[in-house]
């Protein structure tokens, strides 16, 4: 038992001589705070750009229907042509639209036999009821069948007429300029008035069919001078178009119209913007990107680098007092993807940590770069 007491004394007496020296001179270096790049933030001009997928479509996309059935006899343009308006796009073999026609020239010389009668009968009639040999009543009798076949004839007439329009029908022709789409049915197709037979686009200028939530049309009509939506449409500024292949239209365009009426569904109201297309570089039915500028002047700036996301949030380290204080900020991101415009969290003269911030924790102790 003695020897063991001697041995625990020793042991006390080394961890004493231990923890009485020197530490490692790694340790000493290590207690020093570290350095980091900082900045002190500033305001300026930034410009912002808001793209949004969209749907090109002509200023007349007209679908072609026949007005009458029939067998389609001719067909007198192929696909992508340009047409003018007037212009015969299809013949229609319609047997029973001459058919009618022939029926109502019939009806015609009918009724007008019938009211050639009643008028003679009249005529004949009238001297006899001025002597008294038939009675007025007799007389007025054939006056109302003169009348009745007047009538007649005049609807007849109107049929005629009716019959003629429609055989004109069988000449489909263009109500627009534009250029054909597909053709939809050959010659020899039986079609009605519920079949397309192509669609006419007229594209001498374009629009652009496109979409905003709730919080960016407010944002963005906010962001405009006027009191009413159309004198605000008045103040906005050319969109850009960017087409599926990656290229900018080199002409801009404007807002035109903005949906009254958000859709439930999706909660976004729908946007039209026209483009000129002279050259005919855009075809309705094409899709693209449109992108709405925005000006801002006296906003802080600050690299993206400079920021970390914690959850839904984005937070920057602000040098306080010789420590990295985390605070939490709202932005927009900047269109080069390189930088953060910065709507509330910090004040110009504040100083911020702007690179290595995945290092650092909240409060630590560090120093600034010079």
């Amino acid at each position: 038992m003695k020897s063991m007491y001697v041995v625990t004394g020793v042991a006390v007496a080394l961890l004493s001589l231990v923890s009485c020296g020197k530490q490692p001179a790694g340790n000493k270096a290590n207690s020093l705070p570290q350095a980091y790049p900082a900045s002190v933030v500033s305001t300026g001009s930034a410009e912002l750009a808001s793209v949004y997928p969209a749907t090109i479509r002509g200023r007349e996309d007209v679908e072609i229907r026949p007005r009458i059935d029939g067998f389609i006899e001719q067909i007198y343009i192929d696909e992508g042509s340009a047409v003018k308006q007037g212009q015969i796009l299809f013949k229609i073999n319609s047997p029973q639209t001459e058919q009618a026609v022939t029926s109502a020239r019939a009806a015609v010389t009918s009724a007008g036999a019938q009211l050639a009668t009643a008028v003679l009968n009249v005529d004949r009639m009238t001297p006899l009821a001025d002597k008294g040999i038939i009675s007025a009543v007799q007389l007025e009798t054939y006056r109302n069948a003169h009348s009745s076949a007047q009538a007649a004839c005049e609807q007849a007439a109107a049929q005629l007429k009716n019959a003629e329009a429609m055989l004109t029908w069988t000449s489909v022709t263009s109500p627009v300029n534009g250029y054909v789409g597909a053709v939809s049915y050959r010659k020899g197709s039986l079609v009605n008035n519920q079949n397309v037979l192509t669609v006419i686009a007229n594209t001498t200028s374009v629009f652009a069919y496109f979409s905003l939530n709730e919080k960016a049309l407010a944002e963005f009509l906010g962001s405009l001078e006027g009191v009413t939506q159309a004198e605000k449409l008045q103040h906005a500024p050319q969109v850009t178009l960017t087409l599926a292949d990656g290229t900018v239209y080199p002409h801009k365009g404007r807002i035109e119209t903005i949906a009254g009426v958000v859709n439930i569904a999706t909660g976004s109201a729908n946007f039209r913007a026209e483009f000129p297309n002279r050259e005919g570089l855009l075809r309705s039915g094409t899709s693209g990107k449109i992108t709405i500028p925005a000006s801002y002047t006296d906003v802080i700036l600050i690299p993206q680098k400079a920021t970390f996301a914690q959850q839904d949030k984005t937070l920057v380290f602000v040098v306080e007092d010789g420590a990295a204080v985390q605070r939490i900020i709202t932005v927009t991101p900047t269109p080069d993807g390189k930088n953060y415009i910065v709507h509330s969290g910090l004040s110009a003269g504040e100083r911020i940590v702007t690179d290595g911030v995945a290092t650092l924790t909240n409060g630590a102790k560090i120093t600034v770069e010079p």
